[in-house]
This record gives structure tokens, C-alpha cells and sequence, in this order.
């Protein structure tokens, strides 16, 4: 079982930035599919960013919404996956859902339904 936990959601104002950690409550192979979605009032869940291990190297897949803007990274040592966020703008308001998967379905990693653990969420609000 693995139970995945958000945090450093917040306030912040247009321009600025933040970072969302991922924390797993046991052990994740490094292997793993990483992935951050979020969630608008309104809106359904959108992909943001994923890591996963493809040919041998780590591989990286963003929206292009958030493309230059994010980065997603991962600490093995701390179990721990990260969302970088700079230069957000109020689009970027939402809850953001941090996702993990042992071995992705072949709908890919940007894909909601590839993924068998979730967290809670967080939420992050950009002020205009």
C-alpha cells in the first residue's frame, strides 16, 4: 500500500513561485511513474507533469500550458516527488493531485486513469 501526501500549496500572486511536495508514506521504486494533475472549479482534472523511467533514463512530460514554467523531480533518498512552479499566473489556480504508478498502462503518463495511487490534494490559488 502506498499513500501519497501534498503539501506547500498556498497563496501566491501572479509572477511568483512554489513548490508542491509529494511525500509516499512507504518505500517507492525509483522506477516509478510520477505524475502531478490538477483540478479547477469547473474544470475537469487536467495533466501537468509526469516522470517515469523509459529506455533506461528518466523521462519527463509536461502540459503545454505549464511547459518553461514547471518542473517535476524526485528525492528517492526522501520518497518524495516535487512540483516547481515559477511564473504562475491565476489559470494556475487549482487543486493539484500528486499521482504514482508501479508500471503505466500503455494510455501513457498523461492519463489519469494510468495511475493506482493518489493523494488528497492541495491547494494552490493565484492572486491577480
Amino acid at each position: 500500500q502506498v499513500q501519497l501526501v501534498e503539501s506547500g500549496g498556498g497563496l501566491v500572486q501572479a509572477g511568483g513561485s512554489l513548490r508542491l511536495s509529494c511525500a509516499a508514506s512507504t518505500r517507492t521504486s525509483s522506477r516509478y511513474a510520477m505524475a502531478w494533475f490538477r483540478q479547477a472549479p469547473g474544470k475537469e482534472r487536467e495533466f501537468v507533469a509526469a516522470i517515469r523511467w523509459s529506455g533506461g533514463r528518466a523521462s519527463y512530460d509536461y502540459a503545454s500550458s505549464v511547459k518553461g514554467r514547471f518542473t517535476i523531480s524526485r528525492d528517492n533518498a526522501k520518497n518524495t516527488v516535487y512540483l516547481q512552479m515559477n511564473r504562475v499566473n491565476p489559470e494556475d489556480t487549482a487543486v493539484y493531485y500528486c499521482a504514482a504508478d508501479p508500471a503505466l498502462s500503455g494510455l501513457g503518463p498523461r492519463r489519469d486513469l494510468s495511475y493506482q495511487y493518489w493523494g488528497q490534494g492541495t491547494q494552490v490559488t493565484v492572486s491577480s
